[in-house]
């Protein structure tokens, strides 16, 4: 059993077909397979069901593919404990963002990080939280930045902001006259909303519950920017987070008096990371750079 034999059971527990796991791993299908078997063999047990269409791990298969990409992700750690012992902060840094926040937050951080740690490259992944947490528990992310909190434990959290929610309406709305509105003034009113999936849809759900306010079954959104263009053609209102909201689009942003409802940004990474000190570096380095905002 080595290294290489444990990249292919992985492979194959993440695509769950020969053809695509082979083509991951830079390999002929048949020698993948022959791997396989030989594992299986080493082992002692059945990894895999096989059919002609589809592969299937067996409830013992999965066990190892979970211990597998473990030790995998303790291989990679090895290799990038070394690597930062000659310099902890070249290379590369590959940092996962959530899509209502991507976009906002950025062409605030990225240019000044960039010019802060200027051997390090940076590669960024976005993705919505589900997405992101799995890639980082498999070592194909170094970090995300994530709405908190989180419920995993084998995670670092660190807080970078909060940001404030705003309510988006258009001029002509009774409630635009207002400077401010309060939670309360949303009872009996219906929001447009991001579609599942969305931790900021999460979040808007249980400030509607909270107020008796209700979700608009006239739409769905993908994205923040359709729910703003559907707000300043007058389908209705919604919840927008501050860093979103724009000047002279058409639209008015209301805010909250307090209670504020809000949302609070973190960087999260492995515990177990060999890059633990540049990554608290680059939360702290982020902090600094929204406190001045």
């Amino acid at each position: 059993m080595n290294i290489r034999d444990l990249q292919y059971l992985v492979a194959l527990a993440n695509y769950r077909h020969f053809g695509k796991a082979a083509n991951a791993c830079f390999v002929s299908q048949p020698a993948l397979s022959m791997q396989i078997k030989k594992l299986e063999r080493y082992l002692g047990v059945q990894l895999l069901e096989r059919t002609n269409k589809s592969v299937m791990l067996t409830p013992i298969g999965l066990i190892v593919a979970k211990q597998a990409r473990q030790i995998l992700n303790q291989t990679e750690e090895l290799r990038e404990t070394a690597k930062l012992a000659k310099d902890p902060y070249s290379g590369e840094i590959k940092m996962g963002i959530i899509p209502t926040l991507a976009p906002y937050l950025l062409p605030h951080i990225i240019p000044k990080l960039s010019a802060a740690f200027p051997k390090l490259e940076f590669y960024l992944v976005e993705e919505q939280t589900a997405h992101l947490i799995e890639k980082l528990e498999q070592g194909k992310l170094d970090t995300a930045l994530l709405a908190l909190p989180l419920t995993e434990s084998t995670f670092t959290t660190s807080p970078l902001f909060t940001e404030e929610f705003m309510l988006a309406l258009t001029p002509a709305h009774a409630l635009a006259k207002r400077k401010t509105i309060k939670q309360s003034d949303l009872r009996d009113t219906h929001l447009l909303l991001l579609e599942e999936g969305h931790c900021l849809r999460e979040q808007a759900l249980e400030i509607c519950h909270a107020v008796d306010a209700r979700e608009s079954k006239k739409f769905r959104a993908t994205s923040l920017e359709t729910l703003r263009h559907m707000v300043a053609i007058g389908v209705g209102i919604t919840l927008l987070p501050a860093l979103a909201c724009r000047k002279n689009d058409g639209i008015c942003y209301l805010a909250f008096s307090k209670p504020k409802p809000s949302r609070t940004i973190g960087m999260v990474w492995r515990k177990s990371t060999a890059k633990t000190i540049v990554l608290e570096e680059i939360a702290a380095h982020i902090q600094k750079i929204m406190a001045k905002l």
